[in-house]
């Protein structure tokens, strides 16, 4: 694929813009900016906010939020891995350390 940044038309909120991307990279950017127009369609058509940078921002900020809570849970999963292959790597160094014949057979 060709690593060359050509224009690429997405619309939101009615209006269309023209963004450079890489060929490798516009698919992601059609998925972020239908994902991007339908949630601010949604803040929209609920009529709670008004004006189109009203919509924008506080769309940003209902995005950003899910990200924070997205990153946190995911934290917490890294940590508990890291936590569970440290245990394991304990117990084998300790079943190595009991029995040599073991330790042959790993290093062949």
């Amino acid at each position: 694929m060709s690593q060359e940044s050509r224009p690429t038309s997405i619309t939101i909120l009615d209006k269309d813009y023209l963004i450079s991307c890489n060929d490798d990279e516009r698919e992601q950017l059609y998925n972020a900016a239908k994902y991007l127009n339908n949630k601010l369609h949604e803040l929209k058509n609920s009529g709670k906010v008004i004006g189109a940078e009203r919509i924008a921002v506080m769309t940003a900020l209902n995005i950003t939020s899910e990200y924070l809570a997205y990153k946190q849970e995911n934290s917490g999963y890294t940590h508990r891995v890291d936590a569970a292959i440290k245990r394991m790597q304990s117990k084998i160094s300790s079943a190595l350390g009991k029995n040599d014949s073991l330790e042959h057979y790993l290093t062949d």
